[in-house]
Parts: structure tokens; sequence; C-alpha cells
């Protein structure tokens, strides 16, 4: 590890005048940040503390949405009513994810933060377009089971690896940032980039911004939602396919709405649009979640080792959505 200074702050502004200089990171839980330095991956000149701004509230907003602090811990944020019960996919998806000592010190903004677990992005030896940009993507042609299969490009093929920001996505949250020229509110879908040509450009946040909170919608029938992670073992292990979804039914049993976010296959929390569009109208049951999961890899792209992900996705899909029809 670079040797580097630790500076603490108390308020928003404190903390982005610390983190003025180059390359400086804002330090909030730190499960995270502390691996990539311990590799070198990260070289941050100044790390920032910022676990002393009062960003650790969970309360309701006026339009019947909930506000989730940015330096909540994902054990309190699971754990909450407002969250356990309007949005059980979001307590879902964060128990589902690391150890329970993990939870307790992980934040809501540095889950959206983390960076991939590629293992070439973590070697310094093998080329990384994420690391090094230009240097090129040891992925494409190596032992990518692990990677990804949507949103790629011939530059990056890195899964994103937050379970907590697929469950946001499904819920098209809105992340609430503030810089030096004031607050500004980010939707979901916006935030986290695709890799382009770009794969170090990670998020649309600027150099000086800070993400305060997390704005979970008003939408009803969140409450009717779940999670489904597949993984190599049953425990801290990140995810090889997971689903978040939530159904709204009409008095038929016919689907009026749905919302499908997937990870563990994607270069980010990725939205299956065209699995919401297959469900619109269709009764409730075993073909209509086949044809969803059919329609969200369709443009799948596997590599050598992760072509067993389009089934195992599929198949993830059609478990979620059979578990959310069945929700009272």
């Amino acid at each position: 590890m670079k040797p580097f200074a630790y500076v603490t702050a108390a308020t928003a502004d404190a903390a982005r005048a610390a983190a003025a200089e180059r390359g400086a990171r804002f330090l909030a839980g730190g499960t995270t940040i502390l691996d990539l330095m311990k590799l070198e991956i990260e070289r941050p000149p100044v790390l920032v503390d910022i676990n002393a701004l009062p960003l650790t509230r969970i309360e309701p907003l006026p339009d019947g949405g909930v506000r989730v602090g940015a330096l909540v811990r994902n054990s309190d944020m699971a754990a909450h009513p407002l969250v356990r019960d309007r949005y059980p996919l979001v307590t879902e998806a964060i128990l589902a994810g690391a150890s329970a000592q993990i939870r307790n010190m992980a934040t809501t903004a540095g889950n959206l933060l983390q960076r991939t677990r590629c293992f070439y992005f973590r070697d310094t030896a093998a080329p990384c377009n994420k690391r090094a940009p230009g240097a090129g993507c040891a992925a494409l042609d190596g032992y990518n089971r692990i990677h990804a299969l949507l949103g790629t490009s011939d530059h990056c093929i890195a899964t994103h690896p937050s379970d907590l920001a697929v469950a946001l996505a499904a819920l098209d949250a809105v992340v609430q940032v503030t810089g030096r020229h004031g607050a500004r509110a980010i939707a979901f879908a916006d935030f986290h980039l695709l890799p382009g040509d770009r794969p170090d450009r990670e998020t649309s946040l600027g150099s000086d911004e800070l993400i305060t909170a997390v704005d979970l919608p008003p939408l009803s029938y969140a409450a009717r939602s779940t999670f489904v992670k597949v993984r190599d073992r049953a425990s801290f292990a990140f995810a090889l396919a997971a689903a978040a979804v939530a159904l709204d039914r009409a008095a038929d049993g016919t689907i009026r709405e749905a919302r499908i976010a997937l990870g563990g296959v994607a270069t980010r929390p990725w939205r299956a649009h065209e699995a919401e569009r297959a469900l619109l109208g269709r009764p409730a049951e075993p073909s209509a979640w086949r044809a969803a999961a059919e329609a969200a890899f369709a443009a799948a792209v596997p590599r050598q080792h992760n072509a067993f992900k389009i089934e195992l996705g599929k198949r993830t899909i059609v478990r979620a959505l059979a578990r959310a029809a069945a929700l009272p």
C-alpha cells in the first residue's frame, strides 16, 4: 500500500474541499477502497473520512417514497421497517450480499460505487482497460466464467458486483448528490455507465460530487417484490446471476406492470426492459415467465467460459417471477 494522507470531514463542504486534490477518495465503510489500496489498484494521495457527515437517516418522503442516507449501513437499511415492508427486494438483496460483518460496515453510497471483482482488474500484471485505459482487456480471451454477457464492449466485459444496486435499478431509484455547483438528482438508469471505449469511467458522478442519499420511489406494488441470487456457494459470494422483480397484477390476474433488473450478468446493474414488456397484459403463469426470460437475454454476447450464464440467468428470472407472483 502506498503512503497517503488521512483527513476527517464534518460537513459536505469540508469533505469536497479536502478531496479537491486529484485522485483523492472518500472513505465511508472502506470495504472496497481499502482492499483496492492493498492491491495497489487504487493509489489515492488523500483519503477523506466522511463518517461524521449527518447522512445516516432513513425517512419517509412527502410523496410516499423513502430517502436513505448515503452513510446508512447495509444492515440498518435491510432491517428498517420502511425498507423491509415497502421494498422487500431491497432487504433481500442486501442480505444476499457479503457477510454480516461487511454488511455492518458497508454503506448505501459505497454499494453504488463498488468496483468489479474481475480477476484481471485486480491483477496489476494483467492488461485491463478499466484499470489502465488503452492497455487492453485480458478477460476477452482469458478465463471469463464470471464475466458479463450484457452491456459489454470490445474494451471491457467486467461484471458489476453490487446486489443492492440491482434492486435499486428495478425500483427506478434516484441518487442525490452535491457538488461545487450545488445539489442535483441522478436517475438510477443514468448513474452507472456502460464501458464503451472508456471502461475506466464507471459513473456519471462529477469529480467534485458526493452522494448524499438514495430516494426510493412511492411504488405501491414494490411491497410484492423479491430478489433471487444464484452463486457458487450459499454465502459471501458474488452473483453468477441475480434477478430483482416486482409485479403489479390486475383484478383478472393479468400483469399490469413489471420491474425486472439483473445482476451478475452485465457490466452495470441491468434493467431488463425487454423482459418487462414481454409480460404486459399476459396472465401470470410459467409461459409468461419464460417469455420474459428469453427476451431478457436476446442480446446477450457470450464468451468462451460464460455461455452457461444465459440459461442460468433465464432460470433465475423465471424463479424470481414465480416467487413474486405467489406473494399476497
